[in-house]
């Protein structure tokens, strides 16, 4: 099985703390930058990792706004922010999992494998009705007519409405079990993956008859009966 590419962000004066020969060691094919910018730049010219890490613990800012402008050009990849010790968590990093220093290289490299896909080798399908989840290819087909690719947010998404059918799940739920929060101030990223699931299961996406909106409460995820 291939290693996942992670992008490591980390400052030069990280010297002994580094995590890259962690991550190696790990099997890991790592690509080091040592700004943001370098990164961002990376990313343009066609690089696609599995997932990044942001170390900022030796940078001589926090690293929030540059980890945050990864995201926006990663949309789901998933990524761990760490930062220095004392350092107050920054959720405006938009990360997926924020880590404090100090921390073993084991701690890092657990997190990094539980961000990251299942091995494809141990296909894991998930049915509900016509619908098919296959979880380490991270893509859903629906009645036979063909598999959409998902982002690993999205697929986790899908999941979560699969293993509570006929039930309504709420937007704290949601965000509480596929984004790691509990803040809910803002869900507008919880609204386009909505629209993006039902783009895949729904013909009608305007329309959605499985995957439905209950006004004031969240969602509920059922099989239209067949008429």
């Amino acid at each position: 099985m291939q290693e996942a590419t992670i992008l490591l962000v980390e400052g030069k004066s990280a010297g002994p703390q580094s995590v890259q020969p962690a991550l190696i060691k790990a099997g890991f094919e790592v690509i080091l930058t040592h700004t943001g910018s370098d990164a961002r730049r990376l990313l343009a010219s066609g690089v696609s990792p599995d997932l990044v890490v942001f170390d900022a613990s030796h940078m001589r800012s926090s690293g929030s706004r540059s980890s945050r402008r990864i995201r926006d050009m990663l949309a789901d990849t998933p990524i761990i922010h760490c930062r220095a010790r004392g350092e107050s968590e920054d959720r405006a990093a938009a990360a997926d999992l924020y880590m404090a220093r100090p921390f073993t290289g084991r701690k890092l490299l657990n997190r990094v494998r539980a961000l990251l896909p299942v091995d494809d080798q141990s296909e894991e399908i998930i049915r509900f009705g016509d619908i098919v989840l296959y979880r380490s290819k991270r893509s859903v087909e629906v009645a036979g007519q063909g598999e959409s690719r998902l982002t690993p947010k999205l697929a986790h998404l899908l999941e979560e409405f699969i293993r509570h059918p006929n039930q309504v799940v709420s937007r704290r739920q949601l965000m509480e079990h596929v984004w790691n929060t509990t803040y809910i101030g803002d869900t507008r990223t919880l609204d386009v993956h909505i629209r993006w699931i039902r783009e895949c299961i729904e013909v009608n996406p305007a329309r959605p008859r499985i995957l439905r909106t209950v006004r004031g409460k969240g969602y509920i995820f059922s099989i239209p009966e067949k008429k």
